[in-house]
Formats: structure tokens, sequence, C-alpha cells
């Protein structure tokens, strides 16, 4: 059973700057594809940022120049660097997780910017 654990969540003002982490319970080179979703209230669930076993990053256009995805093989950690917050980013922040059979979530952790 593969866990992953989000932190790093909270209520900023709009401009500020949040890192977040997801720690796997598994190496996570073993991962085809590790990434960051979120849910906002009334929303659809959509893909912030993804990062392959390779290296290679994609973006949601709308978060492009603001955040930045990486991973951390030896602490078996990805993380978002959020910068520049906008009140549209608030959410709910989920990590995920693909290998060649299943697809792992966390349990989400709130991110809430304030205008």
């Amino acid at each position: 059973q593969v866990q992953l654990v989000e932190s790093g969540g909270g209520l900023v003002q709009a401009g500020a700057s949040l890192r977040l982490s997801c720690a796997a319970s598994r190496i996570i080179s073993m991962f085809n594809v590790m990434g960051w979703y979120r849910q906002a209230p009334g929303k659809q669930r959509e893909t912030v940022a993804t990062i392959t076993s390779g290296g290679t990053t994609n973006y949601a256009d709308s978060v492009k120049g603001r955040f930045t995805i990486s991973r951390d093989n030896a602490k078996n950690t990805v993380y978002l660097q959020m910068n520049s917050l906008k009140p549209e980013d608030t959410a709910v922040y989920y990590c995920n997780a693909l290998d060649l059979i299943f697809g792992y979530w966390g349990q989400g952790t709130q991110v809430t910017v304030s205008s």
C-alpha cells in the first residue's frame, strides 16, 4: 500500500509564496509520473503540474511561470513551489503518483489565498 502525505498548505495573502510537499512511502523513482492536482469548491479536479521519472515537467497554463514542481529522490518527496499566489489558486491540492498498474492519491492540503 502506497501512502502519499501532503503538507505545506495554509492561508496566505495574494502575492505570497507557499511550498507544498508530498512525502511518499515508497521510492518515488519507481513511479512513472508524479503530480499535483487541485480542486476548488464546485469545480472539477484539475492538473496543476506533473513530473516524470526522467524529470520532464508540465504545467497548467494558469500556473506557468509561477509554480515549479520538483522531486528529491533521496527524500522520496515531490514539491510544488508556488509563487505570486492569486485568489483563484484557492483549492485543495492533491498529490498523485502513477506506476505501471495503479494511481495513488494523497489526502490533500488546503491552500487559501486572500485578496
